[in-house]
């Protein structure tokens, strides 16, 4: 049964995305734990307008994530080694929270950066658009 509610939460959460093939961005990224405040790393998928993330690169239409964030609640993406002390930081901002994450390499974390920070311009400029046409 619990498995079952897992499942549903996280067909919830997916919203029809299928994550599993042609992503806008993929890679390897080091995440803190929601709880236990380890870093672990973790397999992240950018895919129409939400951040997801797994255990293993090896994704398929069965695969459960992780988590999801929603690119519409995030209000800013920027670097955050200065923050936390830890090279090739950065740092996801919504209204509730602020997660923090660490690339591979400079280059990396510039990648995420710019590629979030495009889906966030793009979110924000459809949801003014929606607005806009009542």
């Amino acid at each position: 049964m619990a498995q079952l509610l897992n499942r549903l939460r996280a067909e919830e959460r997916i919203a029809g995305v299928e994550f599993w093939h042609s992503p806008e961005r993929c890679g390897w990224l080091m995440k803190q734990g929601e709880y236990i405040k380890t870093w672990r790393r973790r397999w992240f998928i950018l895919k129409q307008g939400k951040i997801f993330w797994f255990k293993t690169e090896e994704v398929g239409p069965s695969s459960i994530p992780r988590g999801v964030v929603d690119i519409s609640r995030c209000l800013s993406i920027k670097g955050a080694e200065d923050v936390i002390n830890r090279a090739h930081a950065f740092e996801l901002s919504t209204h509730t929270e602020t997660m923090f994450f660490i690339a591979d390499s400079d280059k990396e974390k510039e990648e995420w950066i710019s590629s979030v920070g495009r889906a966030i311009v793009r979110q924000s400029k459809s949801m003014t658009d929606d607005y806009g046409s009542y």
